[in-house]
C-alpha cells in the first residue's frame, strides 16, 4: 500500500489508487442525491393541503348536493361528527371543476364534503329572531326581495378540497 493510499486521499494517482476513489465517489454521489431530494418539488398529498388562512377553518360536513349548493345532513349513526354544524345550514360550494362535476353526479346519495369556510360565516346571521323577522345591531337593509333571494345570498362559501360517498340515500325534502 502506498503512502498516496493510506492517508485515504488519492489525488493525482486516482487512477492507479483504489482505496480512495471509491469513498470519494460514494460522498460525491450521496451530497448529489441528497441535493436532488431537498430540490424535488413537493408531493401531490402536499400540494391539496393548503393552509388554513386565520380568518377561516376547514371543516368536514355530512349532506346532501344540489348542483353548486349543499345541505347539511345529519351525522349518519355509524359516522362520528367532525364539526359542529346545525343540520338544515346551506352552503355554496366552490372549488376545482371537475371536483364540483364529481360531487353532482352524486346527488342522489349522502356524502361528506371537506372544505374552507370563513369563521364569520359559520357563526351565522347575527340578531334575534322574532317570527320570520330577524332582530340585529346593524343598520337596516331595505330591499323588495323575496325570502328566498335573499336567503341564496346568504349562504356561506365553502371551498370544497375533497368528498367522499356516505352511501345512504338523501332524505327526502
Amino acid at each position: 500500500m502506498s503512502a498516496e493510499c493510506s492517508s485515504g486521499w488519492c489525488g493525482a494517482a486516482l487512477a492507479r489508487c483504489r482505496c480512495g476513489a471509491y469513498t470519494v465517489f460514494m460522498r460525491m454521489f450521496l451530497v448529489a442525491i441528497v441535493l436532488a431530494v431537498m430540490s424535488a418539488p413537493p408531493s401531490h398529498a402536499q400540494e391539496q393541503e393548503r393552509k388554513v388562512p386565520s380568518d377561516s377553518a376547514r371543516i368536514t360536513i355530512p349532506g346532501c348536493a344540489k348542483d353548486r349548493r349543499f345541505i347539511v345532513g345529519r351525522t349518519p349513526a355509524h359516522e362520528t361528527a367532525r364539526a359542529v354544524v346545525e343540520p338544515g345550514r346551506r352552503f355554496r360550494l366552490n372549488g376545482k371543476k371537475p371536483l364540483l362535476e364529481e360531487i353532482k353526479m352524486q346527488q342522489a346519495f349522502m356524502i361528506e364534503v371537506t372544505g374552507l369556510v370563513r369563521q364569520a360565516d359559520l357563526s351565522g346571521p347575527g340578531g334575534v329572531a322574532v317570527g320570520g323577522v330577524r332582530i340585529g345591531g346593524g343598520p337596516p337593509q331595505a330591499g323588495v326581495a323575496s325570502a328566498r333571494q335573499n336567503s341564496a345570498s346568504m349562504d356561506a362559501v365553502i371551498d370544497v378540497e375533497s368528498w367522499r360517498s356516505l352511501g345512504e340515500p338523501c332524505p327526502k325534502m
